[in-house]
This record gives structure tokens, C-alpha cells and sequence, in this order.
């Protein structure tokens, strides 16, 4: 069974290894194709997006109070773009729909 798990772990690393460094060595001009280059601008912030929301909907006791700090967080980032007042009021919210409602 330990032999499956390093067989895992070098997989892992060989496959991390192949992602970091297969662009470096074959693209070695700048990318010119503005498709291309607004798609990996927003790479980061859609993995985030896919790995942050659903812990934000699994997180609370409910799912009113989930989705009622989801959308407090949404519309006060839209708004406002100040991460700490969008993180309190969030809790905030998502602390009195748990009391309220649930």
C-alpha cells in the first residue's frame, strides 16, 4: 500500500513539475493574441472563484444564512471593493440570519 502512495506522490510531482515548466520552455515570445492573453489574466480569479464557493454555501448552519452572506459579500464588493468591510458585514449578516432565521 505505501508503494501506491509514492507512485501518488511522484505523479503529482512530475505532473506539477510538466505545468510550471512546459510554457516557460516552449513559449519564449510574448503572447500577442489578445484572447489568449485575457484568458490567462483571469485564470487566477475563476480558480479562486471555483475553489472558494462552495465552502462559502457549506460553511454555515444553513443555507439561507449561506446564501444571505454570499450576496451581502457580492453586492457590498461590487459597491465598495474594501475587503475588510465586505468580510465583517458578511458575518455580520451571516450571524443574524442564523439567529433569525434558523
Amino acid at each position: 500500500m505505501n508503494h501506491r502512495i509514492e507512485l501518488y506522490l511522484v505523479i503529482a510531482a512530475v505532473t506539477i513539475y510538466l505545468i510550471r515548466m512546459l510554457p516557460m520552455t516552449l513559449i519564449r515570445r510574448d503572447i500577442k493574441n489578445p484572447l489568449i492573453r485575457s484568458f490567462l489574466y483571469y485564470v487566477p480569479y475563476v480558480t479562486l472563484a471555483v475553489m472558494t464557493f462552495p465552502s462559502i454555501l457549506s460553511a454555515t448552519g444553513s443555507k439561507i444564512s449561506a446564501w444571505a452572506g454570499f450576496l451581502t459579500g457580492v453586492i457590498l464588493a461590487y459597491i465598495d471593493g474594501n475587503l475588510f468591510r465586505v468580510a465583517i458585514c458578511s458575518c455580520v449578516v451571516v450571524y443574524l440570519a442564523e439567529v433569525f432565521f434558523c
